[in-house]
C-alpha cells in the first residue's frame, strides 16, 4: 500500500543524520517493546508480512509522529486484538478482562538465544525456472495496491537491470493477507540515479532493490 512508511525520495523530512555511536536503545521501554514484539510474534498467529502491514495501516499522522518502537508497539496492539489475544479495552487499561485466544507457542527466557539464532528463513522451492537473467533490462510494474507490497513507490514504472537472482522466497504480498506463501523468484535490480530521481540527479548514484518476479516486466 502507499502509506507513510514508504518515504523513499519524499521531500520535506530533512537530511538523514546518523547518530554517532548510537546505542541499541535510547530508553528502557524500547527494550521492552522489542521483547514484547518478539514474544508475541512467537505465538504463531501471524506472519512477519502481516505484522509489517499492521504497521503500515497506522494512520499517517500517528505514524509520522511516532518513534521506531512506538510504531512496533502500535502494530502489535492491532495484531493482538485482531487475533483475539486481547481486547482494545484490555490494551488501554493494562489489565486482563476476559480469557483470550491461547498461543500456539510461548517464548520463554531460556529459549530466546536459540530462537533468535535460528531466525525465520523464508526461502522456498518453486517449480518454474527464473523468468529473468542477470544483465537483463526490466521495468518495475506501475501499480498502487491498497494491500501489502514490498515494491517501493519510487521504483514503480522505472527501468533497471537485473544484477542477481537471489533464489525463491515467500511472496509477501500474498502472505500478509493469509493467501498462502506462494513463493516466487527474487531478483536484485539496479536503477540509475537519473532513472529514479530524474533531472539533476547525481549520475554516479545507483539504487538497488530486491524485487519479486511478479513486480517486473520484460522490456
Amino acid at each position: 500500500m502507499n502509506g507513510p512508511h514508504d518515504l523513499g525520495g519524499q521531500m520535506g523530512f530533512g537530511p538523514v543524520a546518523p547518530e554517532k555511536d548510537e546505542p541499541c536503545f535510547h530508553a528502557d521501554w524500547e527494550k521492552r517493546a522489542l521483547g514484547i514484539t518478539l514474544s508475541c510474534g512467537a505465538f504463531g498467529a501471524w506472519t512477519i508480512d502481516e505484522s509489517r502491514h499492521a504497521r503500515e495501516n497506522i494512520p499517517p499522522a500517528d505514524y509520522l509522529a511516532a518513534s521506531y518502537y512506538e510504531i512496533w508497539i502500535r502494530g502489535v496492539e492491532t495484531l493482538l486484538a485482531r487475533h483475539g489475544f486481547a481486547t482494545r479495552e484490555e490494551l488501554l487499561s493494562g489489565h486482563k478482562l476476559q480469557d483470550g485466544a491461547a498461543p500456539k507457542r510461548v517464548l520463554k527466557a531460556e529459549m530466546v538465544a536459540d530462537v533468535l539464532a535460528k531466525g525465520g528463513p523464508c526461502d522456498r522451492p518453486v517449480e518454474t525456472a527464473p523468468r529473468f537473467a542477470v544483465g537483463e533490462a526490466v521495468r518495475a510494474r506501475n501499480f498502487n495496491p491498497p494491500t501489502h507490497t514490498r515494491l517501493p513507490r519510487y521504483a514503480r514504472a522505472k527501468m533497471g537491470v537485473v544484477e542477481a537472482v537471489q533464489g525463491s522466497f515467500v511472496f509477501p504480498d500474498d502472505n500478509a493477507h493469509g493467501r498462502g506463501e506462494n513463493p516466487q523468484w527474487l531478483y536484485t535490480v539496479v536503477f540509475d540515479g537519473g532513472e529514479i530521481w530524474g533531472e539533476g540527479a547525481d549520475p554516479s548514484l545507483t539504487v538497488s532493490i530486491d524485487a519479486w518476479e511478479s513486480y517486473l516486466e520484460r522490456l
